[in-house]
């Protein structure tokens, strides 16, 4: 299956929104191998955490088709903005929400969730720089670039329905390995599916389900 790369050159005119770069790209070669996978549970939930530009929502759309419904959420009020058009662009509806994490989506979403989607705030930084607010959010990731990651990782047992897969971008300094091990230890067995070195980094993209 071949599935064409979103339009978004509408994303270059907002300074405070991540543009797609070779982590995004990596995502999307990761996810349409996967296509065949996510397409067999037949999801009706999909959510994505830190949507950004909204390119993957709306790539995993394309995957899916209509039947499902794909909430995105940001703590940056511009990246949801820019999501919503990435998804109008592209003919995809996209229903986005201003929030940390899925703050007063949870009830809704609990145990619901077939595709969870998270391209986190992975780089290595002072931990506060965390809190700088705007594009900052996208990439600032704290010690070891684990700490707003593990901040979510107890929330994926109560958002995944029982067939739900999550989808994670790392690099290498994250320790791909120890996230497997974490995500273990709360009932998620999990593999990296797909690797690439982009300049300096080594990037890869972990899939989890139930064990």
């Amino acid at each position: 299956m071949k599935i064409p790369t979103p339009l978004y050159s509408h994303v270059y005119k907002y300074d405070d929104v991540y543009e797609p770069a070779e982590d995004t790209f990596l995502f999307l070669d990761a996810l349409e191998d996967q296509a065949d996978k996510i397409q067999s549970i037949a999801p009706k939930i999909v959510l994505e955490i830190g949507s950004g530009s909204g390119i993957v929502s709306t790539f995993i759309a394309k995957i899916i088709g209509s039947l499902a419904s794909y909430f995105c959420t940001d703590k940056n009020p511009s990246a949801n903005v820019c999501t919503r058009e990435t998804g109008k662009i592209n003919s995809v509806e996209l229903l986005t929400v201003t929030t940390n994490f899925v703050e007063g989506l949870l009830p809704r979403l609990k145990n619901n969730v077939d595709v969870l989607l998270f391209n986190p705030p992975y780089v290595v930084t002072p931990s506060k720089e965390i809190a700088d607010g705007g594009i900052t959010f996208a990439w600032a990731g704290g010690t070891n670039g684990r700490e707003v990651m593990d901040q979510f990782f107890p929330l994926i047992p109560e958002l995944l329905s029982p067939k739900g897969l999550f989808f994670l971008v790392v690099i290498e300094e994250n320790n791909p390995q120890d996230i497997i091990k974490t995500l273990d230890g709360l009932g998620l067995k999990g593999e990296i599916i797909k690797t690439r070195k982009a300049g300096l980094e080594v990037l890869s993209i972990l899939k989890f389900s139930r064990s």
